[in-house]
């Protein structure tokens, strides 16, 4: 099928449209954390949860592919992860629109980067633009004339270690291929099937390296577009979009699209005060919330590749995958749950699905997207079983989550305190199906775990307790790691006295000890209002958001000389060095810290209560509105006297998920 198109009328619609978008959006921007190793994240073009997300790829790149720093390119590819670490994962099927594809560089001046939609002009006089759906990624070069148009494609890139590739043309103007490759730090693979649409005929040439030479000798336009399909892990489910449906809307409309959804999405939350670039960290975090995981099966396409190497058929929901569980539960998922529980339901479902199709820590053999790891999703799941989600295939789940627990890797302090954590979320899940005995029994080997532990390793501090990894510790310390099981704060405070143990959290953070780099303290400065002191929590936490301050440690180990400065910046070196945006981990962490509350215990369903760092917030909780406003602040640092939900004195500064979702007004008197 051949498209013809006027570029004019394109650019100057596209103009008109934007001119007039003066809202939510433009508190946005792409570019923080893009930077060198200041966040691993990239301004690509995607819509809310979707697998596609096009981008360029710098030469060399960083984990995400994209590097702002970086103005030479190896081509445009259409997936990758946010923030992960590692080697990144995706940057598959690359396309350089060039006949060598060899010093192409981003004009960055021309560059523009929104929610759904990127463009950027090439140093070979190239213009490229781009915006996606969740299974189609669309690509538009346009070139200095129909003579010189020419794409590179190359099938067998990947951030990461490719094991299979496969390409064929199959019609005029349309090609196929297949992808097996490694996921996340080489830990399983993904399988990606894919169709490749262009708005005009072409020949291909074989080039060395398995690359591909397209030509357009009938095109009469000076660009040609490019749709990029993908399957659900199956080669089949591709026959189930037609080409009519592939070329049924036009460019502009799926941006606009795009656009609308990522309006919808971060208009749940409004907020009032702080400064400009405050607003924008803001948008930006609760946009890349948003991210992942990713839709995988539609109205089209309804079966997939599940877990166990098998197709299954979604069965009631829509499938979503691609997990960074070990980092995401923490924040993420609970503001994903609050924000939007419509599709919350349906991702809880596609996780509970795990368990019943093979479930490993990390990636399968067999996954349909790009992932990281599903540890802790047993808590994931409680937390938002409490919060009223409904997840009809949890009971059929549970006896997946028994075996899971019973596998639990004891070899380390922190494995041994994660496993306590888990036998507790099961305990608690348990008791929530109507299950008493295996309530009390999961409660008490989760105890029993943390009881063995605890005093041994983490009671009396020593010398040895600021030591990255000492002990065998992951990406922490033994300091950062002590306050790792706050479900068993009171068994602490049993074991230590509440005065001293608040002393002592005091302490961590007068002596810089904290680390905002990584996952596993990042609850710590919430613990506050739980030993007495809760007035410390927004004087702690504020700095740390919005403030230069010094950071001893980076994500996997001190830093040779501690950094000083913000860690979240309205900037492309938007986080500190060395620290992953960890698949909107951070992001809602920053989010969480904005608006006064926090998911301390994930599982509870319940937030801790302190200073947001805007003057006014509105959550809009479909039909119901939280107003969460300060009331005497004249100062950023004046403390805490209290704080009240409709009017009635909250006494332990903290607020159940439910009564949240009730709607109501939140009001800091200082």
């Amino acid at each position: 099928m051949v498209r013809k198109f006027s570029i004019a009328l394109f650019l100057s619609s596209l103009f008109a449209t934007w001119v007039s978008a003066q809202d939510v959006l433009d508190n946005v921007n792409l570019y923080i954390g893009t930077a060198n190793d200041y966040g691993q994240m990239s301004p690509g073009a995607c819509m809310p949860y979707s697998q596609i997300q096009v981008c360029p790829d710098s030469k060399p790149r960083q984990h995400p592919g994209y590097d702002y720093e970086v103005t030479q390119i190896s081509g445009f590819s259409i997936n990758r992860l946010s923030g992960v670490g590692g080697s990144g994962c995706g940057g598959n099927v690359s396309i350089m629109p060039d006949e060598t594809g060899e010093n192409v560089h981003l004009i960055k001046s021309t560059e523009q980067a929104t929610p759904g939609y990127y463009s950027v002009q090439l140093s070979n006089g190239v213009w490229f633009t781009a915006t996606a759906n969740r299974r189609m990624a669309v690509e538009r070069f346009s070139f200095p004339s129909a003579e010189k148009a020419v794409l590179l494609l190359n099938p067998g890139t990947a951030f990461d270690k490719m094991y299979k590739t496969s390409f064929r043309k199959i019609g005029e103007n349309v090609a196929q291929g297949y992808i097996d490759c490694a996921n996340t730090c080489r830990r399983g693979n993904y399988h990606l099937h894919y169709r490749i649409y262009t708005s005009a005929p072409f020949e291909m040439q074989e080039l060395e390296g398995g690359r591909k030479k397209l030509t357009f000798p009938t095109l009469s336009a000076r660009y040609v577009e490019v749709r990029i399909v993908v399957s659900t892990g199956l080669e089949k489910e591709l026959d189930a979009m037609k080409e009519s449906d592939v070329w049924r809307t036009d460019f502009l409309s799926m941006v606009e699209r795009a656009q609308q959804e990522w309006r919808r999405l971060l208009s749940t939350v409004k907020v009032e005060g702080g400064t400009a670039d405050q607003r924008t960290i803001f948008y930006t975090s609760l946009y890349r919330t948003f991210h992942s995981p990713f839709v995988v099966t539609d109205r089209n396409m309804k079966h997939y590749l599940g877990t166990d190497g098998k197709e299954h058929e979604e069965k009631g929901f829509t499938y979503y995958s691609s997990w960074s569980l070990w980092d995401t539960y923490r924040t993420k998922f609970p503001l994903i749950t609050l924000l939007d529980p419509r599709r919350s339901s349906d991702i809880m479902q596609s996780l509970s699905t795990l368990y019943l199709t093979g479930k490993k820590d990390w990636s399968t053999q067999y996954e349909c997207v790009p992932t990281v790891r599903t540890e802790h999703a047993i808590a994931t799941l409680l937390d938002a079983y409490r919060q009223g989600i409904n997840i009809p295939n949890l009971r059929d789940a549970y006896p997946g989550m028994i075996e899971e627990v019973k596998r639990l890797s004891l070899k380390s302090p922190d494995q041994c305190l994660e496993a306590a954590g888990d036998f507790w979320a099961l305990g608690q899940l348990a008791g929530e199906l109507g299950m008493p005995e295996d309530a009390s029994k999961w409660t008490a080997r989760g105890e029993e775990i943390f009881d063995s532990i605890w005093p041994r390793e983490f009671q009396k501090i020593d010398d040895t307790f600021t030591k990255m990894r000492g002990n065998g510790l992951y990406q922490g310390t033994r300091w950062q790691y002590r306050w790792g099981a706050p479900m068993f704060l009171d068994r602490m405070i049993n074991m230590v006295g509440k005065k001293k143990l608040g002393q002592e959290l005091v302490t961590f953070f007068e002596k810089e000890l904290y680390n905002q780099g990584n996952e596993p303290d990042i609850h710590v400065p919430f613990l506050f209002a739980r030993l007495g002191m809760p007035e410390k929590t927004g004087l702690t936490v504020r700095p740390l958001a919005t403030e230069v301050v010094t950071h001893r440690y980076g994500g996997n180990d001190a830093y040779p000389t501690p950094w000083v400065g913000c860690a979240f910046v309205n900037a492309p070196r938007g986080y500190a060095p060395e620290m992953d945006e960890d698949d909107g981990a951070m992001s809602a962490w920053y989010v969480f810290t904005s608006i006064g509350l926090y998911p301390l215990v994930v599982g509870e369903a319940q937030y801790e209560v302190f200073s947001p760092l805007f003057d006014k917030v509105t959550l809009r909780l479909g039909d119901k509105e939280v107003v969460i406003t300060t009331k005497g602040r004249t100062n950023k640092n004046q403390p805490l006297k209290y704080a009240t939900w409709n009017g009635k004195k909250l006494q332990n500064y903290r607020i159940t998920v439910s009564e949240i979702k009730k709607g109501g007004e939140l009001t800091f008197i200082y």
